[in-house]
C-alpha cells in the first residue's frame, strides 16, 4: 500500500515580500484536525475570499498518508521522532523525512497541528530560551513566543526536548548511545529550529472534538494575520492574566514491567506535592516531589523508558 502514496504540498505566494511559513496537518494519522483546518483555510483562498498579498506559505494537509489512509497514528513509526534524511531509508517515515526535511528547511516557520487522546483544553508547545548550547540552539524565542501569545489558546508548555535530554543522560550515563537516542527526541519543530527557524506546534484539542478544526483554522488564520501574510487585522495577543504557562521539569521512567500508577492520569492532572502517583513493583509508592501538572502518562511504558513528565507554572513566559 505504502509503495503508491505520494506526498504533497501546496504553495500561495504573494507579490510581496514576507516570510515563508509552512503549515502542516496529520503527521499523525488519527490528528485530523490540522487537515480540516488546513483545507478551510486553503478553499478560501482558492475561491478568491482570501487573498495571500505578501511572504510564501505552503501547506501540508497531510504530512503522513499512510498513518491517515490507516486511520491510526502512525505508519510504520512515530514521524515525530528520530525526524531526520536518511540516505538509507528503513520505514515508510524515514521516507516522508527525506521529503519533508528539506521542505521544511526552506521555510522560516512552521506552524504544525495535532490533538491528543484525553478530554483536555488546546495548548502550545514553544521552544527553548535563546541559547548558544549543545542541544537545541535558539535564537528566535521572542519571535516564536509572540506568535504563540496569538494562535487563540491559553495554555502552553515548554522544557520539552531539555527535559527529555535529561532523561536520557541519567538512563544511559557515558553511554555512546546517548547522541543517538537524543536524536529520538526531534521531530518537526526541534528539526524546524535546528535549520535556523522557529516552529510551535498546536495540539488543537482532543482527536473527535467538533470544536478542534475551529481551533486550526482560527490559529492558522491568526498566524496569516499577524505575520502579514494577509490584509487583516492584527490579532492581540492574550494577555498574561490569561495565559496558563507551563515549565516541563522532569520525567520519570519505568523501571520494572509492575510499576503501575494508582488511577488513570490524564495531561494537566494536578497533583500536589507529596501526592501518590504510583507505586512500584517492590511496592514503593512513587510520590510528587513538587506541586505539579501530570503530563503524557504512559501506562503501557516499557521499563526503562519514559513513564510520565511534571511540569510547574512557569515564572515568566
Amino acid at each position: 500500500m505504502s509503495s503508491a502514496l505520494h506526498f504533497k504540498s501546496i504553495n500561495y505566494t504573494g507579490q510581496g515580500s514576507g516570510p515563508r511559513l509552512i503549515v502542516t496537518g496529520a503527521v499523525h494519522g488519527n490528528e485530523t484536525c490540522g487537515t480540516k483546518g488546513i483545507q478551510r483555510v486553503m478553499a478560501e483562498l482558492d475561491s478568491g475570499a482570501l487573498s495571500i498579498v505578501a511572504g510564501s506559505v505552503t501547506f501540508v494537509p497531510i504530512t503522513n498518508p499512510l498513518a491517515y489512509a490507516k486511520g491510526v497514528r502512525s505508519g510504520d513509526r512515530n514521524l515525530n521522532r528520530n525526524l531526520f534524511p536518511n540516505d538509507n531509508p528503513q520505514d515508510f517515515e524515514d521516507r516522508i523525512a527525506n521529503w519533508l526535511c528539506p521542505l521544511l528547511g526552506q521555510h522560516d516557520v512552521l506552524l504544525d497541528l495535532h490533538s491528543f487522546n484525553a478530554d483536555s483544553q488546546p495548548f502550545v508547545m514553544v521552544g527553548p530560551r535563546n541559547n548558544d548550547g549543545p542541544l537545541q540552539p535558539f535564537k528566535h524565542e521572542d519571535k516564536e513566543r509572540a506568535l504563540a501569545r496569538r494562535l487563540g489558546v491559553r495554555r502552553f508548555v515548554d522544557g520539552w526536548l531539555q527535559t527529555y535530554g535529561a532523561g536520557v543522560q541519567r538512563r544511559l550515563g557515558s553511554s555512546d548511545q546517548v547522541g543517538m537516542v537524543l536524536r529520538y527526541g526531534v521531530g518537526t519543530t526541534e528539526y524546524m529550529r535546528s535549520t535556523g527557524g522557529y516552529a510551535l506546534t498546536l495540539e488543537c484539542g482532543q482527536h473527535a472534538d467538533p470544536a478542534a478544526p475551529d481551533v486550526a483554522y482560527r490559529a492558522i488564520m491568526n498566524t496569516l494575520a499577524f505575520l502579514g501574510f494577509i490584509d487583516a487585522p492584527q490579532p492581540n495577543p492574550i494577555a498574561d492574566a490569561d495565559m496558563e504557562a507551563l515549565n516541563m521539569v522532569v520525567v520519570h521512567d519505568k523501571l520494572d514491567a509492575g510499576d503501575r500508577f494508582i488511577k488513570t492520569w490524564s495531561s494537566f492532572d494536578k497533583v500536589q506535592q507529596g501526592d501518590q502517583i504510583g507505586v512500584r513493583a517492590d511496592g514503593t509508592p512513587v510520590t510528587a516531589e513538587f506541586d505539579a501538572y501530570i503530563l503524557f502518562p504512559d501506562v503501557n511504558a516499557a521499563p526503562n523508558a519514559e513513564w510520565y513528565y511534571l511540569a510547574r507554572v512557569a515564572a515568566s513566559f
